[in-house]
């Protein structure tokens, strides 16, 4: 529940037009609630906005005004760094659709606007899967050229790569249909000649001058534009799609920043991919494209349906593979995925592929570039080099999380900037430091499948040497004639990239999909499924998390993972705070309080939220108000009521208690506050609370005792407990 720094800006800023290529979240600013003054401010217009009077009543008592009848702007957003609640984002969507549904029934347009609102979601599904299949599209067609560019330049227009500048020269031959007098390297160009050692010597230079270039230019554009832009994104997308708000993580600024280094990072030549950042990108549409549509733009549970879609969107376009895309969204980065954002993420992944398909990037009619296809049966006694490929995959993966999050850990505490980055531009040869040290866009999918797929060749070249010189051996007798191709090394160069992979990200059904997606081996599922569990298996008795989950420990995240299980047997009351050193648990009474007392209640805590109790004396719990609905209330309530003082009372209760006369105006926020906080008792194991946690996507809980409070649990108090109990440091959850 901590949360530094809240007193900052006025609510007149929270009013004012925010930019959403600022945030992934809609954004608010904090609020200056320093004024203790007990006459509002001269400069207050109360007439613009529809002033409130104090009325008489024949006590004397003013008249109590609901501020909540109306909305307020800002109230039921978040701050930075902080996560959603989940059970109110959902109670708004569920309130939301009643009143759509009530007033339907009362006229033709209604109905119309109810028909518009539920096909709004389908339509945001296709305009996410149009401009991320466009993106994705311009993103391959310009990595090509800028590649191409590194070794010479095309006479007939320098956009055109080195396979378009050819395609209609009349000059080319079958044989040599990469040479056409329309292309020109660079030696050619500067010293007339692409014969001798002076030209290779040329090319070579210009070839490292272009990739020196690129790289630079992505790294100073990412650190000095967008630092979110670097890496692949998706631990961040899972921890987003979890319910944590990074403010500008998916937002217009990252998404530009982030096509462009992309493009800039793979053309260079350094051993990273751009699969994983094209998840970035389409999770980018989605939230951009989320704030054409108000019941996604103002509700953040319904948001993350649409970026659960957007993730999938992002491996489709990336491998071609729209059913592995959906399978990926659901096994490995979505928090919640009902059954309705299935059929949604299916479909914008199918309008993305056929999106990319249309565009035709590649030039060869198909979604992927390493489109394969293999005939050849494989036998049963294959499995054992296949498995032996899976242990491979996952003794490497392991290797590969471990030295990449050491290089990681080193690069936050290292401060060598631009110099740093200038040094590291030139460690094109190594999958671990591109993907790990370098700040430029980077996936590891594809170095990972080349590892993998060197193995795999290597193995599969031996059987078939061992098949072709010793077919009369007992395993190969009976299914490898003499002279026969029995062996296909190709398929075990794809086993052997699934295995790596798997061993890596610790993905299963998903991974297999996606690898007879791209290649079109189908019939190969079996030997895939058997390397790919055997990753797994070996990956995790080496280390449990996979390179995602430990990007997310890394940086701090407050995380709560599905696939971990909580085996401690410890209480609700071993978590809770206050602790028994600690101060008492700060409270606000439902009737007891003026704002003076508030104000400085708020000015002198960081808490993001506040437990509402009887009085101090009974605890008895009433309900639970965030930190920032409160300051934005009563912020309201000066500007918008007259008579609103320090000493003015504020009001929890459903009827106000008689004021005594001559006072000032109360303020009634009961509309503000939780009246069904999920609460346990003291008593309540951990592991049942850890569940409710997860599967209800809490925020915080409160701990009581027969009906009388004690504390509260929040998801850093269980994160920080679980890393305590796995002899971790509790203070590595950083955020939240």
């Amino acid at each position: 529940m901590d949360n530094t720094g809240y007193c900052g800006e006025s609510f007149n800023s929270l009013q004012s037009g925010t930019s959403d290529e600022d945030m992934v979240e809609i954004a608010g600013a904090t609020l200056d609630i320093s004024s203790t003054d007990d006459v509002p401010p001269l400069d207050r217009d109360y007439g613009s906005g529809g002033s409130y009077g104090v009325g008489d009543v024949p006590n004397g008592v003013p008249k109590l005004m609901d501020l909540l009848d109306e909305p307020v702007p800002g109230v039921g957003t978040y701050e930075d760094f902080n996560t959603i609640d989940w059970v109110r984002e959902k109670s708004k969507d569920r309130d939301r659709h009643r009143e759509i549904a009530t007033k339907s029934k009362e006229s033709t347009l209604a109905l119309m606007k109810s028909i518009s609102d539920a096909f709004s979601g389908w339509l945001l599904m296709l305009l996410v899967g149009l401009m991320a299949g466009a993106l994705a599209g311009g993103i391959d067609i310009s990595a090509h050229w800028m590649t191409d560019l590194k070794e010479g330049v095309c006479l007939n227009g320098f956009w055109f790569n080195h396979e378009h500048c050819c395609w209609n020269s009349n000059e080319t031959t079958f044989q040599e249909r990469d040479k056409c007098p329309n292309w020109k390297s660079w030696a050619e160009l500067i010293v007339g000649t692409n014969d001798g050692p002076f030209a290779y010597i040329m090319n070579y230079l210009m070839y490292v001058c272009w990739a020196l270039l690129f790289s630079f230019l992505a790294v100073s554009l990412v650190r000095a534009f967008a630092p979110y832009a670097c890496g692949s994104g998706i631990p961040e997308i899972k921890t987003i799609l979890s319910g944590f708000i990074i403010r500008g993580y998916l937002g217009k600024w990252t998404l530009m920043i982030k096509t462009i280094t992309l493009v800039l990072a793979v053309s260079s030549g350094l051993s990273l991919g751009k699969e994983g950042p094209l998840v970035h990108v389409a999770c980018c549409c989605g939230n951009i494209l989320c704030h054409l549509f108000t019941k996604y733009r103002r509700n953040e549970a319904k948001r993350r349906e649409v970026l659960s879609a957007a993730a999938a969107v992002g491996v489709s376009v990336a491998f071609g593979a729209p059913i592995g895309g959906v399978l990926f969204s659901l096994e490995e980065v979505s928090y919640y995925f009902p059954l309705k954002t299935l059929w949604r993420s299916f479909f914008a992944a199918l309008v993305a592929a056929f999106t990319l398909r249309s565009i035709n990037p590649f030039g060869n009619s198909r979604l992927v570039l390493f489109y394969v296809e293999f005939h050849s049966p494989w036998h049963l006694l294959e499995l054992i080099p296949f498995v032996l490929l899976g242990i491979f995959g996952g003794i490497w993966g392991a290797f590969f999380i471990r030295a990449n999050i050491a290089w990681c850990r080193r690069r936050k505490t290292t401060r060598l900037g631009m110099i740093r980055n200038l040094v590291f531009t030139l460690a094109i040869f190594c999958t671990v430091v591109s993907c790990g040290f370098l700040q430029v866009p980077s996936g590891l999918f594809i170095p990972s499948m080349a590892v993998g797929a060197i193995a795999g060749r290597l193995l599969g070249v031996g059987m078939e040497q061992l098949a072709y010189y010793h077919h009369d051996w007992v395993i190969f007798r009976g299914w490898c004639s003499p002279g026969a191709d029995c062996i296909t090394p190709g398929l075990y160069a794809m086993v052997g990239a699934t295995a790596c992979l798997g061993g890596v990200t610790r993905m299963t059904v998903s991974l297999v999909v996606i690898m007879f997606e791209l290649t079109g081996g189908l019939e190969y599922i079996v030997p895939l499924m058997a390397a790919t569990m055997t990753s797994k298996w070996v990956a995790d008795a080496l280390g449990r998390e996979g390179i995602y989950e430990a990007h997310i420990r890394l940086n701090g995240y407050p995380f709560l993972e599905s696939k971990e299980e909580f085996s401690h047997k410890t209480l609700a009351m071993d978590v809770m705070r206050p602790r028994r050193s600690d101060p008492p648990l700060s409270v606000i009474t439902q009737d007891g309080m003026s704002v003076e007392e508030v104000e400085s209640l708020i000015a002198e805590t960081s808490y993001s939220g506040f437990p509402v109790v009887v009085s101090p004396e009974s605890q008895r719990l009433v309900g639970f108000v965030q930190r920032r609905d409160l300051v934005i209330s009563i912020e309201n309530a000066r500007q918008r009521q007259e008579g609103v003082v320090s000493a003015s009372r504020i009001f929890f209760t459903e009827y106000t208690p008689p004021q005594p006369p001559n006072s000032p105006p109360p303020l009634k926020l009961r509309g503000i506050m939780d009246l069904s906080p999920f609460t346990v008792t003291d008593h309540t194991a951990m592991d049942i609370v850890v569940d409710i946690f997860r599967k209800l996507g809490l925020r915080q809980c409160l701990v009581t005792h027969n009906g009388r409070l004690l504390g509260i649990i929040t998801k850093k108090d269980i994160l920080k407990h679980m890393a305590q109990m796995a002899n971790r440091d509790p203070d590595s959850i950083l955020f939240n």
